[in-house]
């Protein structure tokens, strides 16, 4: 097949960006051939540089989510660097920005001021709690939105409370920004009119948190926290096989449940067991179906529970750690690694999600701070002398 050009030739986005959610998404539309101008601050850049120095000497953070960018430091409390901004955006198509509340709108670069000043410019603003209403100027911490939305409250064990392992919200806002912005870039295809994308981190978590807030506005009360477990599915969760390894078996519906009774533990009888015959009937007799579960793989390897669920068609996995991860076979198998340079050296990096076919994604280097101001400031049309007052700013 034939690889065409990616669909985001010619796109440029500017973004003032920090940590995940906007950095996340701007990754996205470099991956489809966006062309991305990070603006950094000099002295020390996106704070998520700092966060670790685990890949070669940089953020795990940084380096997964800034691969495919160009890197500009501008000192913004500056009005030759804010000179310098300005120009980027009437070239650009795209302009992103995740910064503290209210930071824009001082600039004059708030989605109001510039639909005035530059109407074919997408803005994309990534906030907390909203641009606008109660909390606009409350900071926003993933941990912090994960517990205002109610996850907390979902996960985790009994009275243990658990935190999501990855940055959710972030990564959730991220995700809306992203699908935002394509779609606000095919309106103005269509129509001609740039439209403001607007995201929270709190809105976005909770569009994520709808299955939950259903079950308890509606049902009365809330899921209880039963850490592996699906909270209003059963079985759904861990259990130990014989050789003392984890699988985790999910029925999601009758058929399995008739399946896993008949075909995998042998016991045709608990099918039609009235404790157990409808999925709400398990869930609220969840301890006495896991404790016959649980004898029922006990007398199987992890091997033979995995091939006796395949066979029977009873939804499994393995609970596996990074490192299985990284060498799992179905990403082996479908290539689904590239090798992206870092400033520290190469890495691998998972190939974007979403693969349209004939299409290779951009995956290029991730900057270092600062490594394209000198050639940006160049295509701006800055004099040597101009460049080296702006560089000598860091």
């Amino acid at each position: 097949m034939t690889l065409t050009e990616l669909p985001l030739d010619g796109i440029t986005v500017v973004s003032l960006e920090q940590a995940v959610a906007a950095p996340y998404a701007t990754r996205q539309l470099a991956d489809l051939g966006a062309r991305v101008i990070k603006v950094e601050r000099p002295d020390a850049g996106d704070f998520a540089r700092g966060y670790d120095e685990t890949v070669h000497g940089q953020s795990s953070y940084f380096v997964w989510l800034n691969r495919s960018k160009e890197s500009l430091t501008l000192d913004l409390k500056d009005a030759e660097g804010r000179a310098v901004l300005q120009e980027l955006l009437d070239g650009a198509d795209v302009f992103v920005q995740n910064l503290g509340p209210g930071a824009t709108a001082r600039m004059g670069l708030s989605a109001d001021d510039l639909a005035t000043s530059h109407p074919r410019l997408v803005v994309c603003d990534i906030s907390g709690y909203g641009a606008d209403g109660p909390w606009q100027a409350r900071k926003a911490y993933d941990l912090l939105v994960q517990a205002e939305a109610g996850l907390l409250s979902v996960t985790g064990s009994g009275d243990i409370v658990t935190k999501a392992g990855i940055s959710v919200a972030d990564i959730a806002a991220g995700s809306f920004a992203y699908s935002g912005i394509l779609a606000a870039l095919f309106t103005r295809a269509t129509t001609g009119r740039a439209r403001a994308v607007r995201v929270s981190l709190f809105e976005a978590l909770a569009e994520w948190m709808g299955s939950p807030a259903y079950y308890a506005r509606y049902g009365g009360s809330s899921p209880l926290r039963t850490g592996a477990r699906h909270a209003t599915i059963a079985p759904y969760g861990p259990f130990v096989a014989g050789d003392g390894e984890t699988v985790l078996l999910a029925v999601q519906n009758q058929r399995e449940w008739v399946r896993l009774c008949e075909e995998v533990l042998e016991l045709p009888g608990l099918a039609i067991d009235p404790r157990f015959t409808k999925n709400s009937d398990r869930v609220a007799n969840r301890g006495d179906l896991e404790s016959i579960i649980a004898a029922g793989v006990g007398a199987y390897t992890s091997g033979e529970l995995e091939a006796r669920l395949e066979q029977a068609g009873v939804a499994n996995a393995r609970m596996n750690t990074m490192a299985q991860l990284w060498d799992h076979p179905v990403l082996a198998e479908r290539k689904r690694w590239r090798e992206v340079a870092t400033p520290g050296g190469p890495v691998e990096a998972l190939v974007p999600p979403a693969t349209l076919d004939g299409v290779e994604p951009r995956m290029d280097a991730v900057p270092a701070l600062g490594e394209h101001t000198r050639a940006i400031l160049t295509e701006l049309g800055r004099t040597p002398e101009e460049i080296e007052r702006l560089v000598s700013r860091r």
